[in-house]
């Protein structure tokens, strides 16, 4: 009876020909569209310079922010009343403003500062932005002493350095950090949905009523229900994966058969949350909004994937640990780039399969009870 239950589900969806895109265009449109766009990379930001001072020392200063990939492209104004013009318009988002007299004042070993001003309404543009800019004229301030000191016949003395080893992502490329989030999104986005629209649609069309005066159980009904929509999964998970490793060119450390064995407690979860929202939902537009958002973005929001979970406010952080999207993040960004398998992510499973057996019990009481 399970197997033409699931049969019957499977023609369903062939059947439906809006079905097949949504189950398989769209996530690999979301996924080409976010792989690119969710970055946290900022590059070529708009930076305009007043030079007041037109001295060797300041052509100098200009040319290495030139030299640096965070800054492009380079706007040049006469006079200071300009900076803030094109700051307001925000035609750029850092100014570099070098008074009269930088050069002499550098050579005379006296007092030299420089003003750089920064846009602050985009933190996260502003914070990298005044980051580099601060690195850049720091490195040019080292090099200036260095060579007063070899001037006179002195030697800089050796400062401490510093000599980092970035495991995992070595060229901290978000997009490494971002894809393999994107798959739990997708994830959850797809078979929370589909779960939730295909059962109410079956009582719109009126069969659901049918279903349940025949002799199948309500557990072999909400099998034939929720497998199929496993196996979806699972090809999707395939996909995304694919598309990771082939085209973003995500490293993929970790094992494929820890991946989908990891998979399942978070399908427990988005599935068990699809079937709740089919039994308070009459139609398939109220599914989709209430899925949308009263799970589906708090989830987003809470899971870590666009906030820090430690940047929020205590008295939040609690609501975090109730998220299942939070755990199945850390599964595979542990598996795409530190390689890890259960022996590390055990109590993250362990957090999914007991969210996920408490939200599949609940829904499955409420659904049972719809039935009968």
């Amino acid at each position: 009876m399970l197997k033409h239950l699931i049969r019957k589900e499977f023609l369903q969806i062939r059947r439906d020909r809006r079905m097949a895109p949504i189950i398989f265009v769209a996530p690999m449109l979301q996924l080409l569209i976010f792989g690119y766009a969710a970055t946290l990379d900022v590059v070529e930001i708009p930076m305009v310079i007043c030079d007041q001072d037109r001295s060797s020392t300041s052509r100098e200063l200009v040319r290495r922010m030139e030299g640096a990939d965070t800054f492009s492209p380079l706007l040049y104004v006469e006079q200071p009343d300009q900076v803030d013009l094109l700051l307001t318009r925000g035609d750029a988002g850092v100014a570099l403003v070098i008074p009269t007299g930088l050069g002499e004042r550098v050579l005379s070993g006296g007092t030299a500062d420089v003003q750089l001003l920064v846009d602050g309404a985009d933190s996260v543009t502003a914070s990298q932005g005044l980051s580099a800019a601060v690195l850049i004229s720091g490195q040019y301030a080292q090099d200036v002493l260095r060579d007063r000191l070899a001037a006179v016949g002195m030697q800089m003395p050796e400062l401490p350095r510093l000599e980092p080893r970035v495991w995992y992502n070595p060229e901290l490329k978000s997009r490494n950090y971002m894809v393999p989030a994107l798959l739990g999104l997708i994830l959850m986005l797809m078979t929370m949905m589909l779960t939730s629209m295909a059962l109410v649609r079956e009582k719109e069309a009126g069969t659901m009523e049918q279903l349940a005066v025949t002799p199948v159980r309500p557990v072999q009904l909400i099998l034939g229900k929720l497998l199929p929509f496993v196996m979806i999964g699972f090809v999707q998970v395939t996909v995304i994966t694919s598309v990771a490793v082939l085209w973003f060119r995500v490293p993929f450390e970790g094992s494929l058969l820890a991946l989908y064995l990891m998979v399942l407690p978070f399908l427990l979860n988005t599935l068990g949350i699809g079937l709740m929202v089919s039994t308070v939902s009459s139609t398939q537009q109220q599914a989709m909004m209430t899925a949308m958002f009263f799970f589906m973005m708090p989830m987003i929001y809470f899971s870590g994937f666009v906030f820090p979970i430690e940047s929020m406010p205590e008295w939040v952080q609690p609501v975090c640990y109730v998220v299942p999207l939070k755990y199945f993040l850390e599964i595979i960004r542990g598996i795409f780039l530190r390689g890890v398998g259960i022996e590390v992510l055990w109590k993250d499973v362990l957090a999914l399969t007991v969210l996920g057996i408490g939200w599949l019990s609940f829904s499955v009481a409420r659904f049972r009870k719809t039935v009968d």
